[in-house]
């Protein structure tokens, strides 16, 4: 197949959260066929709620400044499904991308229709196996991997890592991993492995004591985040400046905007130092992270910021940084949804702080129609419009001093960043 065909036959796999079939067989059934690509690379693995992806790329971003030739792996993508297979900072080109794919789904269909698989790999583990032999045939040093949906059952759960991060865990996917936080961090703490070191983030108390127990089972050394001291913090609107004092003292310049990424940048500093990354790397790493379409902001006039707050953990990040930045400021907001998430708690911390509420929804089967969001909206009286199109047009005319936030699903903040950025 070429590139446009291996990308409407991963679509035709159907959407990775809701055609997810969990369990690891498949995965490793087609890595197998393959050679086993996930031994040939030093892996760290990274699970979590919120955070994980921003996480992982300040740690790819260090690794490669400290010389290596790293290779990154996260989900979803934004524009382009090569933005999830990354070499040396880079996405992989649409022709190595298909031939990866190719590969993959040959060694799927072989094992198919030996019946040694129940199906076809999902769309998640294909891509999975796709990045894993790119990094081996592409002979990287190290490799970041951020996992999908839970952990214990996630495709990238496959692999031996070096190094297991786990950032905050909280509500998200109860269909798929649980309705209580305990549940949850079950399927987050399935990536320790027994002599395996890793990195717990500051969690809530219930997450915290489960990924603590699983750790002390597998006898897990543990560095946690709380374990440092962050002093002379100084946060602004495009990120945040702080000391950090732990097992070694560092200057961190983080170009990730919200208080929220000053624990993900934590997280990556500690990783990094079980690493042995050096300091200078760590620092100049850091400052050079690139995470598009979180509080990015694409334009100034209109002031236009754009975030994947699509769960209520997220939700409350942005209110966090909106309350912080812009309370002297009117805020309009433009928000969409898939329909399979939590509506009402995210429209209820982000919709007050907002003097106008524009629903819309991104162009995808599974979101929630604005007519439908604006009925569960509470007290708000947003405004409808029928695409993101629409929705921009509403704010067009909006004076220097407003500030417009387009926010909920990625899916939507990827359109924002198509029409806006090209």
């Amino acid at each position: 197949m070429n590139y446009p065909d291996s990308v409407e036959f991963l679509y035709a796999l159907g959407n990775e959260i809701k055609t997810a079939k969990f369990g690891l067989h498949r995965t490793r059934a087609v890595l197998e066929a393959l050679g086993r690509p996930q031994d040939l690379t030093r892996l760290v693995h990274v699970a979590g709620t919120n955070g994980k992806g921003s996480t992982c790329a300040m740690i790819e971003s260090a690794l490669r400044s400290d010389g290596g030739r790293t290779g990154l792996f996260t989900s979803p993508h934004l524009s382009q499904p090569t933005e999830r297979i990354r070499i040396a900072g880079q996405a992989i080109g649409a022709e190595q991308f298909t031939d990866a794919f190719n590969r993959v789904h040959r060694a799927a269909e072989e094992l198919l229709a030996a019946g040694e698989i129940d199906f076809h790999t999902t769309y998640f583990e294909t891509v999975t196996a796709m990045a894993l032999l790119v990094f081996a045939e592409e002979r990287v040093d190290r490799a970041v991997l951020e996992v999908g949906m839970g952990g214990r059952l996630d495709a990238t759960n496959v692999i031996s890592p070096e190094l297991c991060v786990v950032t905050p865990v909280d509500f998200d996917h109860e269909a798929y991993l649980g309705k209580s936080l305990e549940s949850i961090a079950g399927e987050k703490a399935g990536i320790l492995k027994a002599g395996v070191p890793a990195v717990f983030a500051r969690q809530r108390t219930e997450s915290g004591l489960v990924l603590e127990q699983r750790a002390a089972e597998l006898g897990v050394a543990v560095t946690r985040t709380r374990e440092w001291e962050v002093t002379a913090q100084e946060l602004h609107p495009r990120g945040s400046r702080f000391r950090l004092a732990g097992e070694r003292e560092l200057q961190i310049d983080c170009p990730l905007a919200g208080e929220h990424q000053v624990e993900n940048a934590i997280a990556a500093v500690a990783a990094l130092v079980r690493l042995e990354v050096s300091d200078i790397a760590i620092e100049s790493g850091i400052a050079r992270t690139q995470w598009p379409g979180r509080l990015e902001r694409v334009s100034r006039k209109p002031e236009i910021i754009l975030d994947g707050a699509h769960n209520p953990a997220g939700a409350r990040a942005l209110a966090a940084y909106i309350d912080r930045f812009y309370s002297a400021r009117r805020v309009r907001l433009i928000y969409g949804s898939m329909r399979d998430k939590a509506i009402d708690e995210i429209s209820g911390i982000l919709f007050p702080r907002a003097a106008q509420v524009i629903v819309t929804a991104p162009a995808q089967a599974r979101a929630l129609a604005p007519q439908a969001m604006r009925q569960m909206a509470g007290h708000a009286d947003p405004r409808v419009a029928a695409c993101l199109r629409d929705a921009l047009a509403m704010v067009a005319d909006a004076p220097d001093n407003d500030v417009v936030f387009v926010t909920g699903s990625l899916y939507l903040v990827a359109e924002a960043r198509d029409l806006l950025l090209l």
